[in-house]
């Protein structure tokens, strides 16, 4: 994958070099309600409220790649690419 790559723009509204990277998710709140209601369903008797998967059907999973408009600044994220590893050029 080329480190830079000519594509639309948003913002400027025209086609402008865009720095790729890839997308990475912050550290989990440990804190956030989401978290904490997962970790009350998880307590006590019954176990999990849904399995754990144990077949892996797929060998590579869907990244999302971050494009930053040089000119503008603008970041959006390109979803879907599946990928083993990317190699920025």
């Amino acid at each position: 994958m080329p480190k830079e790559v000519t594509t639309y723009c948003p913002r400027c509204k025209t086609h402008q070099p865009h720095l790729t990277s890839l997308y990475k998710a912050g550290k989990r709140r440990a804190l956030a309600e989401g978290e904490r209601r997962h970790e009350r369903e998880k307590k006590g008797y019954g176990g999990q409220k849904y399995s754990l998967q144990k077949k892996f059907a797929k060998t590579t999973k869907k990244q999302t790649l971050r494009l930053a408009c040089k000119t503008c600044g603008y970041t959006r994220h390109k979803k879907g690419m599946r990928l083993r590893k990317l190699v920025f050029e």
